[in-house]
């Protein structure tokens, strides 16, 4: 899969290089966010606390790394703590 056909997790954004001295020049490069490049943990925790519009691809990239989701409801969950 392309690069460019790879789901993001977040929007891109401009990052300015820092020179030496630390402070920024004019140059910049951009910093992508591809959901392949994110921590397991941050996906679970966008599943349980992001948009519904984008719950499916997280759970596709955690099925494709091997990882098993087990659903819990509200209740369940309450009982355990």
């Amino acid at each position: 899969m392309e690069k460019s056909d790879a789901p993001k997790f977040k929007p891109s954004h401009k990052e300015y290089i820092k020179g030496p001295d630390g402070r920024p020049t004019k140059r910049t490069r951009m910093k992508h966010y591809y959901v392949g490049q994110v921590s397991t943990e941050d996906l679970i925790d966008a599943i349980n606390n992001g948009k519904p519009k984008h719950k499916n691809k997280f759970i596709n990239e955690l099925t494709r790394r091997g990882v098993k989701l087990v659903w819990k409801t509200e209740k369940e969950i309450a009982t355990v703590q």
